[in-house]
């Protein structure tokens, strides 16, 4: 699935991020959530003057910092979203918040990866429309990449998984 973005699902940083602890989140020593803010207004301002449409998830006081990261806890196909289950423990929750978005928004819902299935959408690419690639690692594990494929393949796509890389090991995630 590749073409101009039209339509995006968005969290503010300015309100996700700003008691976030570093260490928690694994954000590194020179995590500065005002300039995460700032760095996210940025894009927020070329996101729409590219002409897409944001949609925005509700900002609330649940401590989800992460949740600005909008790619990982979903995935958009030509058949409606997947919800994805996360890896990383802290974010667990933000799956939900996809889906009551996507319902909210009308957006239907093909499935969802369940556990002991993991996968993040930080680990998905799409190739082209009809190839999806899918790194096995800390955050996705091979019942999800099979979940994802019960689901794709029966429409016509088909999900290789591979290997990931472990940079800093798995605490760096």
């Amino acid at each position: 699935m590749a073409g101009p973005l039209q339509r995006v699902l968005m969290r503010s940083a300015a309100s996700a991020m700003p008691r976030a602890r570093a260490s928690e989140w694994h954000y590194g020593p020179g995590f500065d959530p005002q300039k995460a803010a700032a760095q996210h207004q940025a894009l927020t301002t070329l996101v729409l003057a590219s002409g897409a449409e944001i949609e925005w998830l509700t900002d609330a006081d649940d401590g989800l910092a992460d949740s600005v990261f909008t790619h990982d806890p979903s995935l958009m196909t030509d058949h409606g979203a997947i919800i994805l289950a996360m890896g990383k423990a802290l974010r667990r929750a933000e799956p939900g918040l996809h889906e009551a978005a996507y319902r909210r928004m009308g957006v239907p819902i093909l499935g969802r990866i369940d556990h002991p299935g993991q996968v993040e959408g930080g680990d998905c690419v799409w190739v082209d429309s009809r190839t999806l690639a899918v790194g096995r690692g800390v955050r996705t594990n091979q019942d999800g990449i099979q979940q994802l494929a019960n689901l794709l393949t029966p429409r016509g796509i088909q999900v290789y998984g591979y290997d990931l890389p472990l940079w800093h090991g798995e605490e760096a995630c």
